[in-house]
């Protein structure tokens, strides 16, 4: 099988499987202890995506509520925070490597979305061979402790503009509408502020979250009130979980990097949301 390396193991997560599986475990048991699981059934999350130090806490919040769950696949859309001349990647590869195992790429559904984006965009997804991202990464640990064995369908954003993460949410929701799914948003919120200045911004942008508002989300940046560095992945997430039948977020847990290294003068946010279906 042609696997992805892996870019980050041993710096953002630790490259020892039991170690990483440990830590892993620690964040979904601290979840799960505080009963955080919203009501109806998740269709998809919202998880931050920097070094599991930081944003592990958080992020056992949003996968937590997933236990029980056995999708077939799970779709991470991230945002792409290297320069590439694209506006939509995905990996060129069969199968992404972590300490845990291999987990494989679904190419038909892929090659689903591909097709759907050049009817409506003029383009698809470009494939990327050995790319440097973390933001589908750091999330696939935590999939493979609650879910064991799934297909990947993984999404970097480059081109964060509304019509695309509109467009990339319809082909999302074709591409899934028959299949036994989850999506995950990977998007950490503010970077950088003081601790203050970050909770204002980062209140707007999951005051928009919670209302269920794709465009309020991807608009809060222009708008100078708030900041996602994934807010287009966040947005087609929100678009193809309404047309797969979710209707409300829960917000499950807020806080900043400051909370783990106690350095309050500038921060990045994190969050954990649930897109779910009526209870």
């Amino acid at each position: 099988m042609d696997i992805r390396p892996s870019p980050i193991a041993g710096t953002w997560y630790p490259s020892q499987s039991k170690t990483l599986a440990q830590l892993v475990d620690q964040h979904l048991a601290v979840a799960a202890a505080e009963g955080s699981a919203p009501p109806g059934r998740p269709r998809a999350v919202l998880a931050p995506h920097a070094g599991l130090r930081y944003s592990g806490p958080v992020a056992g919040y949003s996968f937590n509520c997933l236990r029980g769950l056995n999708p077939k696949i799970v779709a991470v859309i991230g945002p792409m925070h290297h320069l590439h001349t694209a506006p939509l990647l995905t990996s060129g590869h069969e199968a992404y490597e972590t300490p845990l195992g291999p987990v494989k790429v679904d190419r038909e559904a892929l090659d689903h979305v591909h097709h759907s984006l050049k009817d409506t965009l003029g383009y698809g997804l470009t494939r990327v061979r050995e790319d440097p991202e973390h933001s589908v990464e750091i999330e696939l640990p935590f999939l493979q402790r609650i879910f064991g064995d799934f297909l990947l369908l993984p999404i970097m954003i480059v081109n964060q503009h509304l019509n695309v993460a509109e467009a990339l949410g319809k082909a999302l929701a074709e591409a899934l509408r028959e299949r036994d799914c989850v999506l995950v948003a990977s998007s950490d919120l503010s970077h950088f502020y003081p601790q203050d200045v970050a909770q204002t911004l980062d209140g707007e942008v999951l005051r928009r979250l919670e209302r269920f508002d794709p465009e309020g989300v991807v608009s809060a940046q222009d708008e100078g009130v708030g900041y996602a560095c994934g807010r287009g992945a966040i947005a087609a997430v929100l678009w193809a979980a309404r047309a797969l039948g979710a209707s409300r977020v829960n917000i499950l847990r807020y806080a900043t990097s400051g909370d783990v290294s106690a350095d309050y003068t500038s921060v990045v946010g994190y969050a954990a949301a649930a897109v779910s279906e009526a209870a």
